[in-house]
């Protein structure tokens, strides 16, 4: 079943800026990771999803609900990371996160603690005088301290040392396996690696990938054929690198590699440039 829904979204903003004809779906239990550079349209495809945008052209539903019209009954078992994170700035850290207690209604606050604890974070002290990654830290907990079933996050480590890095990716995959439904925008591609179930790559404000990590990867496999002086240096060299010695002349071993999912994505955004 699928609980995030993006069909035929289309904004235009002019200037080849915006997202065209946009479709995917997030099913329960799914993490999704959503790629592009900046500027592709990633960003703009959450704020539809958030319901801060109302959509021109298309449908885009969560759990069956329209994300313009029903946004505030969908934001009741969603946590959000916004690419830019606005903080009430003349608040401290705790005081903040106590507001947004108060306004959610949680009355168990043992999920804030283990989340502060899990990111060493402390949140005395004025926002507004916080490094960028303690304020991400802050951000991450506020969005995960109702323990939503759906999770929007737009680049949500950003600003964090590779310690809390890995503790972020240990988190999803934590939620993951508690059957959470997670849309993930990152440009860090080992935690998407890492997480991800599907992922989508958009370019120019339009989908040009859709499928598993391994599936894109099996799809950009690069082969090599050497030559080697003589049929035994060949059949070492392809025991040693995994290769295939060529029947018909044992001189030569065909070698091929799948791609990283950076490399896979740089083609993606090196063609846009060509």
């Amino acid at each position: 079943m699928s609980v995030v829904q993006v069909s035929h979204l289309t904004r235009d903003y002019g200037g080849d800026k915006g997202v065209f004809d946009v479709s995917f779906s997030i099913s329960k239990g799914e993490v999704f990771g959503f790629l592009g550079p900046n500027g592709a349209g990633k960003t703009t495809t959450i704020r539809h999803l958030m319901g801060f945008i109302k959509a021109r052209n298309g449908i885009c539903t969560i759990n069956g609900l329209d994300c313009w019209s029903q946004a505030a009954d969908i934001h009741k078992n969603l946590g959000y990371i916004p690419g830019e994170i606005a903080f009430f700035d003349e608040m401290n850290g705790d005081e903040y996160l106590t507001f947004l207690q108060k306004y959610r209604g949680i009355k168990d606050t043992c999920r804030m603690k283990e989340l502060i604890n899990q990111f060493e974070l402390n949140p005395k002290g004025k926002i507004k005088k916080m490094s960028k990654g303690m304020k991400q830290k802050i951000g991450i907990v506020a969005a995960f301290m109702h323990d939503p079933d759906i999770l929007i996050l737009d680049e949500p480590t950003s600003g964090l040392d590779p310690l809390m890095q890995n503790r972020f990716i240990e988190l999803i995959q934590e939620e993951k396996n508690r059957g959470k439904t997670i849309l993930m925008s990152s440009h860090m591609f080992e935690e998407v690696d890492r997480t991800c179930d599907r992922i989508g790559i958009i370019r120019r404000g339009k989908l040009v990938a859709l499928d598993s990590a391994e599936a894109l990867r099996e799809r950009h496999v690069k082969s090599y054929t050497v030559t080697l002086e003589n049929e035994k240096t060949a059949s070492d060299f392809a025991r040693d690198f995994k290769g295939t010695q060529n029947k018909s002349d044992p001189k030569k071993v065909t070698v091929t590699s799948k791609q990283t999912l950076e490399d896979i994505f740089l083609n993606y955004y090196s063609e846009e440039k060509q």
